[in-house]
């Protein structure tokens, strides 16, 4: 049996290759592309200037096929996610965040999570599928059609998109390099490469990667001063550790260019990482990477015992860094009220590992320790 073409995820050397193949001129890729991404076609019989063949044989030999909404829910500032099916059947999400002047999309790269960071609710809910490129491609196109209708003063209601979503992007980057590609790209999506945004916790060979393939912008989900506490937080940096890791950041930030810098998210989590002193550590251990600094305060969800730390020792952690000479932000919690704020993405995922199943038995011990 033939596999079917997944059309949303074919950046332009995708097309130029599959047209080639059926002995087409290149200037067709070029034409369906602005089809599918400037027009937002939902089926070849509306590409009039294409010949009726190679109309016929694109939707003999593929698909438009995109995720399917469930469910939308919009939260008390303005935020908006979607749960959307993927084709294992598992649902994830996919969040829109307004700002004046800007809107950020944030798009899921896997469904679920195999790193089970114990800051984060997604990782709770196991690993099921990465998403396809035309996956990943058509939450954007999803999510712009439906933000047109609900803007239609704003001539483009996304400005930045962020792989910040579900799943670790750099484990799936055979299909996160063509859909980002297709995001910058002129016949695509037209975003700047500095608005759109790859972030991993911390994938070394998928850094390595994106060096030799990538132009979009790269966010390291760092959450640790140091080895020892990072292996606690983010169980990959055992592999991974921060003598490796950091080089090959500063590594990409250079390939950048001269005004090249990696964005460090840091969840702020009350009397686990939010000290002075790690402050000061951090600050020192980011001495030799270009970098800017988002501190991200920590948004709780079922099961966790961690908390969030108090304004004021949030405050103290970011003025530290600023002395020390650091570019740095507090990101200000969107979309709680909607589980939609960094690190309470879950979805409703049908777990490969098992790990889903292990965390609700833990999660039941600690009640009953509690409630005795």
């Amino acid at each position: 049996m033939v596999e079917r073409v997944d059309y949303l995820g074919l950046d332009r050397g995708g097309w130029g290759e599959l047209l080639a193949g059926w002995g087409e001129k290149p200037y067709r890729a070029g034409q369906i592309m602005k089809w599918l991404h400037h027009r937002d076609a939902r089926g070849f019989a509306e590409m009039t200037d294409l010949s009726a063949g190679l109309r016929e044989r694109l939707a003999a030999s593929g698909s438009l096929a995109e995720p399917e909404v469930t469910e939308e829910r919009q939260s008390e500032d303005g935020t908006r996610k979607w749960l959307m099916r993927a084709q294992s059947g598992s649902l994830f999400e996919t969040v829109f965040i307004p700002e004046a002047g800007r809107g950020t999309l944030c798009v899921s790269s896997q469904v679920g999570c195999a790193l089970d960071c114990s800051f984060c609710a997604t990782g709770k809910q196991g690993f099921n599928s990465d998403l396809t490129a035309g996956e990943i491609i058509g939450q954007l196109r999803v999510a712009s059609r439906r933000l047109a209708e609900l803007y239609p003063d704003r001539a483009r209601p996304i400005t930045n998109v962020v792989l910040m979503g579900m799943g670790e992007p750099l484990l799936n980057v055979r299909n996160v390099i063509p859909a980002t590609t297709l995001m910058m790209d002129d016949l695509g999506y037209g975003i700047s490469r500095r608005r759109v945004t790859i972030s991993t916790a911390g994938v070394v060979p998928g850094i390595e990667e994106l060096c030799e393939r990538s132009l979009a912008s790269l966010a390291l989900s760092l959450h640790a001063p140091d080895d020892a506490l990072r292996s606690e937080l983010v169980p990959l940096n055992r592999k991974y550790p921060l003598a490796e890791l950091l080089p090959a950041c500063r590594r990409y930030a250079q390939r950048q260019g001269a005004k090249g810098t990696v964005t460090i998210e840091y969840t702020l989590i009350d009397g686990v990482n939010d000290s002075l002193a790690q402050a000061k550590s951090l600050a020192r251990l980011l001495r030799a990477l270009p970098c800017k600094i988002n501190l991200i305060p920590f948004n709780p969800f079922p099961g966790t015992a961690y908390r969030r730390p108090p304004a004021a020792v949030i405050r103290r952690f970011q003025d530290s860094l600023i002395a020390a000479g650091y570019a740095v932000t507090a990101r200000i919690t969107r979309g709680e009220d909607i589980q939609a704020a960094c690190g309470q993405l879950a979805g409703r995922v049908a777990d490969r590992t098992q790990r889903q199943a292990r965390y609700k038995r833990l999660a039941a011990l600690e009640l009953e320790e509690a409630v005795a």
